[in-house]
């Protein structure tokens, strides 16, 4: 959901102005598991980094944090809407070891080759994604790192159930589903990569917990909203069953009422080396 980076799958988020300011929501609270994952796989300074699906850009800005001025992040979408949204996010900012492009990278040339291909929750809309590592493989150096972050989907619940949260987590993934995403793709991980011809990746999983007040039901929310026209077209649910202006706060006040928590997918994260 960070990316809009699909071949021939349907994107159901979509890239309306709601659904790239959700993603810059979402990438603010993802940030800490992201970044334990790129420092604990060994991205370091000076490094020139190939960020897959770059979406609102979070990810990116993340790499440019961490491989300092003297490192380089290439940012690449095949939506323009992304683009010039973290385009603009970057220039807001003033960064400037970082830029964006409109492309593929799996279908794309680069003039040089890079230390680290990355992304997060992109390799999940690839109707293909052994094929896709294979290509953007191609990009890195010998010993360059490859590292993803993918979502485990079945996990998310509330405890003890909180109807709201649950039906929302069914809609959330019964459409993500239908329209083509693989939605439990982060227990595939350490697969893909084998297939894809690399070295066996390590992993690590982090998922969010939290309470009627440490939860972001504003995240979940947005995301119902940006899947609801696939939803009403695929008969999985209706706007009037969502009544998305309310849903956010349903949701916070079913889990204050039982004292229970929710937890969201869960984000499993791979990285292995470029053996060749």
């Amino acid at each position: 959901m960070d990316s809009a980076a699909a071949r021939h799958s349907d994107y159901a988020l979509g890239h309306s102005e709601q659904e790239l300011e959700r993603l810059s929501h979402q990438g603010q609270v993802f940030a800490p598991f992201t970044r334990q994952l790129f420092e604990q796989a060994g991205m370091r300074p000076g490094m020139r980094v190939l960020d897959v699906g770059s979406g609102a850009g979070d990810v990116a800005f993340l790499a440019a944090e961490l491989v300092g001025p003297s490192g380089e992040v290439v940012g690449a979408d095949r939506e323009p809407a992304a683009v010039e949204w973290a385009t603009a996010r970057a220039h807001a900012r003033d960064v400037t070891s970082v830029k964006f492009l409109v492309s593929d990278p799996a279908e794309m040339e680069f003039d040089g080759k890079f230390d680290a291909v990355v992304g997060r929750l992109v390799l999940m809309y690839y109707p293909d994604p052994v094929a896709a590592l294979e290509r953007l493989v191609r990009h890195l150096q010998p010993g360059g790192l490859v590292i993803f972050q993918e979502f485990e989907m079945e996990n998310m619940r509330s405890l003890p159930p909180a109807p709201t949260v649950d039906r929302a987590a069914r809609w959330m993934k019964q459409t993500l589903s239908a329209s083509g995403a693989r939605t439990q793709i982060g227990l595939e991980l350490y697969q893909l990569f084998l297939a894809a011809g690399l070295p066996g990746p390590q992993l690590r999983m982090d998922a969010l917990v939290g309470d009627s007040a440490g939860f972001p039901y504003e995240i979940l929310a947005g995301v119902i909203q940006s899947l609801l026209p696939v939803m009403e077209k695929l008969k999985i649910g209706t706007a009037a069953e969502v009544d998305i202006s309310t849903l956010a706060e349903r949701m916070r006040e079913e889990v204050a009422a039982c004292n229970g928590v929710v937890i969201a997918p869960a984000l499993i994260g791979a990285w292995s080396r470029k053996t060749v």
